[in-house]
């Protein structure tokens, strides 16, 4: 694959670039040793594009899972304990008492105090990676930065629809504005 979009989040690029060009430079190699075209092996069932291969998102994230752990990269999970001292009165708990009963969080990659999430799935998991759990992970002593890698139009063309893409994040982030609680984030678009 190849790096076809970049995009700095809260001075992310040059953060990233200054203080972690290592760990940079090993997402860059990793990127370019995915071979996607072992990842087109999903026959589409959907109305528009039936009995169409497609790029199959569990193959691409596989990849990349061997590629990063080759480089000692690891993910990295948290064990979820939900309060419930916030119910109103009369609301039983459904859990019982404060257990989570397996709930997690987990950061895709992690190393040196950079986190990297891969997403080739739906629009509202790269929000949520960048403004939210990235924040997360920072706020647990885990990261400093992240780098999301997310597919440009392109390649989302040639998956499932409804994934998302790095040209519409781009115009969300630059819409929603940077809060004081964000991280800096570098978006990687990548192709084929």
């Amino acid at each position: 694959m190849i790096i076809a979009g970049i995009y700095s989040f809260k001075n992310g690029e040059a953060i990233i670039r200054s203080q972690y060009p290592a760990e940079f430079r090993e997402v860059e190699q990793v990127i370019a040793a995915v071979d996607s075209t072992q990842c087109k092996t999903k026959t589409s069932r959907e109305k528009t594009m039936s009995g169409r291969t497609l790029y199959s998102p569990r193959a691409l994230n596989t990849a990349f899972t061997k590629e990063f752990a080759q480089r000692g990269w690891r993910k990295y999970k948290v064990k979820c304990i939900y309060p419930t001292n916030y119910y109103l009165s009369g609301i039983s708990d459904p859990v019982p008492k404060g257990s989570s009963k397996g709930a997690f969080r987990e950061m895709d990659f992690t190393k040196n105090r950079v986190g990297v999430e891969v997403q080739f799935g739906k629009y509202a998991f790269m929000v949520y990676n960048v403004c939210a759990k990235m924040t997360i992970f920072r706020n647990l002593g885990v990261i400093d930065v992240g780098i999301e890698i997310v597919p440009i139009k392109l390649l989302a063309e040639e998956m499932s629809t409804g994934v998302s893409y790095f040209e519409q994040f781009v115009w969300d982030l630059e819409h929603r504005g940077v809060a004081d609680i964000d991280i800096p984030v570098l978006v990687v678009g990548v192709a084929t």
